[in-house]
């Protein structure tokens, strides 16, 4: 393996990986669902609380420069993390989530009208699902949805098939909570440009694990979430071409977004503020900026050849069970990995895999059609992150041999 990082050194960064559970020692595994936090981020917040703690952009005291300072400062670092060209196509927002609500109603509401269509995948997560389905009960629009194989992949072919002269966009996750696929996004943007159709990127599963270059992508949006990345929940970025965004409608109204109000009628703000209502979430943009210097610290190369390892390590570990089935056989994979056992409903593995200190994710992971599509109800997830181990798999395989001897 060619990467070069401290896996111990790291791990002893990360002071909840030190508890126990039910008196086994923690092995975490549910990092798709949140991470664990660092200690230059957990010492980020106790800072901003202690020293510089005031409202931003709008007092003229020292606290207040100083917070509009490292607010906008950490703006400046996720612009240059994901390479955008400006700093104002950087919108904070509460997460992933709020993002796509936030194109979806402005995109909606400005560029669509009844019987457009927008595309999605068999793969999606809720949040990429749900937000267009509320836009379609508002406006009219239509939902087309693209297939995936029988190694839970999409095809190129079978998205340009649903392309129409009323298809308004394409909005796809980068890699599936689910299956762990990479999917290959910068072959869908250049098809989807090809048409005009602008391409919506949901990086919630894989900005924190690879490089990611918007410009490079040409993508027109792209959204994601801190606490998936080493940083506080209530945290997460759009990033939107500063065409897009200057010419869609703002979200939600209130202070900051705003250049002059009265009773008749009000101006809005200049990008960024437009898509920002209301106090920012100042203390959360503050240290998801630390988490991207302390992931930029390790290398994200050296973080997606490590995961990579584990995923194969653990793979391998895996299939060797008998009565496993592996959910997920894409040829290009991010660090998750979805399961079921013969016979033991994911819940009661989950339940008892957590009293030997192992925590897994059981569900349908906020993507049921996706798991209606697959024939299962719920399944088990393991996702890792570079803190993780082979000793931590060796433990997971063990765990679910013992379990499956119980049944």
């Amino acid at each position: 393996m060619s990467y070069e990082l401290d896996i111990m050194g790291i791990r002893k960064e990360f002071p909840i990986l030190t508890q126990e559970v039910y008196g086994k020692p923690l092995i975490y595994l549910d990092n798709a669902a949140t991470t664990q936090k660092p200690l230059p981020v957990l010492r980020k917040i106790e800072e901003v609380y202690s020293t510089i703690n005031a409202n931003i952009h709008r007092g003229v005291h020292r606290l207040s420069q100083l917070a509009t300072e490292s607010h906008e400062e950490a703006r400046r670092t996720v612009q240059h993390f994901i390479n955008a060209q400006h700093p104002h196509e950087i919108i904070f927002t509460r997460g992933t989530t709020e993002a796509i609500n936030l194109v979806a109603s402005s995109f909606c509401r400005s560029k669509c009208k009844a019987g457009d269509e927008i595309i999605l995948t068999a793969m999606e997560h809720h949040a990429n699902i749900v937000p267009w389905q509320l836009q379609r009960d508002i406006c009219g629009i239509e939902i087309k949805v693209a297939p995936i194989t029988d190694n839970s992949e999409i095809r190129l072919e079978d998205i340009e098939e649903l392309i129409s002269s009323k298809t308004k966009l394409i909005a796809l996750t980068h890699v599936s909570n689910v299956l762990g696929t990479v999917n290959p996004i910068d072959a869908v943007i250049r098809l989807a440009h090809n048409y005009n159709i602008p391409v919506l990127i949901d990086a919630a599963q894989s900005v924190q694990h690879f490089d990611i270059d918007v410009q490079a992508l040409d993508c027109d949006f792209l959204v994601f979430s801190g606490h998936k990345m080493y940083a506080p929940v209530g945290i997460g970025v759009l990033y939107g071409k500063e065409s897009f965004l200057d010419a869609l409608p703002p979200y939600q109204g209130g202070g900051e977004m705003i250049q002059h109000v009265s009773f008749e009628k009000t101006i809005f703000n200049s990008l960024p503020f437009k898509f920002e209502a209301g106090t920012p979430d100042y203390v959360g943009s503050t240290t998801l900026g630390e988490a991207i210097r302390y992931i930029k610290s390790k290398g994200l190369d050296n973080i997606r050849q490590y995961e990579e390892h584990l995923l194969y390590y653990a793979t391998v570990k895996l299939e060797a069970i008998e009565g496993l089935q592996i959910i997920g056989q894409a040829r290009n994979k991010s660090s998750i990995l979805s399961f079921v056992v013969d016979q033991i409903h994911p819940y009661d593995m989950g339940m008892l895999l957590d009293h030997l200190g192992i925590a897994l994710r059981t569900g349908h992971h906020c993507a049921q059609p996706l798991l209606d599509a697959l024939g299962f109800e719920s399944v088990l997830r393991a996702s890792f992150a570079f803190y993780n181990t082979e000793e931590e798999i060796d433990a997971l395989a063990e765990g679910i041999e013992k379990v499956r001897k119980m049944f």
